[in-house]
């Protein structure tokens, strides 16, 4: 009895030794396959995407080089793309470089030839300037960038010499890779400064040398072949500008306008000569019935410029009082808000027609009216001075 049972236990603990060991196995396998799937999961959805794209392995397919249709994706996972984006954009894209193309036969060779130092491409031109492709196929060492190919843009100083100033160029690189059909893209989201001094910008760390060791990666092909390229923009400084300013102290700020006979006015409107007040010329406007809202109750009254400039302008408007010179005075200070012409400023309702009637007031004097302008300082807007 006692042996069956010692039996029994011994072989409950068989049974737990057993179970726990295939518990420890099953996570380590677990463990171990994980990266292995996420690598799969990432490959995956690279290709995926380049079946959207309508990507294609072709052996002997069109050049690299040529143009084909626009199209990009980001090299970023999709997990990781509502991420804050840095000052660096990296991209899948079927369309090839605009600027300049560099293919090599063998870049084993290239490997051989170049060594530790760069090799540097023909000169070509972009936005008025002459550039270089700089390729360094194991690395800037003066950048740190051993095992890396570096890419940069040198602009030549030649162009530079006569007319010395600073350049701001949009730079990015690419290579060519065959298992996507797409371009892999470098860009900085800011435009790059080059000049005299600092002729020359790239990317230390644009891809490690080991993947053009092997066809599998994509980046050599038909034997040993690979293609670098790159666009330039040039970001062209403004040509069109202006100069906002406002003048105070205005030279010759004030101008008195009589209108004789103006019981026979009968016509909408009269205009002054045009005057000059602190470099600009104006006018003085007048509706003896009345303008919109005033007409037929108020006589009107507008300063209007005299070249239909869009200014501010602060300004006193004035029916001057001839006897006791208790003048009717409104100051304007604004943009233009006359209705019949969007440059003028003044008031519909300047004073009523019964003042004006009403000989006491001494507004109209032997059938004269004398209207005057102050004008204390406006706007002015200039695009033909120097800038710096």
């Amino acid at each position: 009895m006692i042996t069956e049972e010692k039996k029994r236990n011994t072989n409950y603990g068989s049974v737990f030794l057993f179970c726990f060991f295939c518990f420890v196995f099953v996570a380590e396998v677990v463990r171990f396959a994980k990266p292995y799937y996420n690598l799969i999961e990432t490959d995956a959805t690279l290709a995926e995407e380049a079946v959207v794209e309508g990507s294609y392995y072709v052996k002997n397919s069109v050049s690299p080089c040529h143009f084909m249709s626009s199209s990009s994706v980001s090299a970023v996972p999709k997990k990781k793309q509502h991420e804050k984006l840095s000052a660096v954009a990296t991209l899948w894209r079927e369309r090839p470089p605009t600027s300049y193309c560099i293919k090599f036969e063998s870049f084993a060779t290239l490997l051989k030839l170049v060594k530790d130092g760069k090799y540097e491409s023909r000169p070509f031109s972009i936005g008025g300037y002459n550039w270089t492709f700089l390729i360094y196929p194991n690395g800037n060492k003066m950048d740190g960038a051993n095992g890396y190919v570096s890419l940069y843009a040198r602009i030549d100083n030649s162009t530079l010499i006569s007319d010395p100033k600073d350049v701001y160029a949009e730079i990015k690189f690419f290579v060519y890779n065959r298992v996507y059909d797409k371009y892999y893209t470098y860009q900085e989201t800011e435009a790059r400064r080059f000049h005299l001094f600092k002729p020359e910008w790239g990317v230390p760390l644009f891809q490690p040398t080991s993947v053009f060791s092997t066809p599998t990666t994509g980046y050599i092909f038909d034997g040993e072949q690979c293609v670098f390229g790159i666009d330039i923009f040039v970001a062209q400084t403004f040509k069109e500008w202006e100069v906002f300013s406002f003048k105070e102290n205005i030279k010759d700020p004030i101008f008195t306008w009589k209108l004789t006979k103006f019981s026979t006015l009968f016509s909408d409107s009269y205009t002054s000569d045009s005057f000059s007040s602190g470099g600009s010329n104006w006018v003085l406007k007048v509706y003896p019935n009345g303008d919109g809202y005033g007409k037929g109750n108020s006589l009107s009254l507008y300063l209007l410029s005299a070249s239909n400039e869009k200014a501010y302008v602060r300004a006193k408007l004035r029916v001057l009082d001839q006897i006791r010179s208790n003048h009717v005075e409104k100051l304007v200070d604004g943009w233009a808000n006359a209705t019949e012409n969007s440059n003028g400023w003044g008031y519909e309702k300047f004073v009523p027609l019964a003042d004006l009637k009403d000989a006491s007031k001494g507004l109209v004097v032997d059938d004269a009216l004398k209207v005057e302008v102050e004008i204390i300082g406006f706007s002015k807007t200039d695009s033909t001075l120097s800038v710096f």
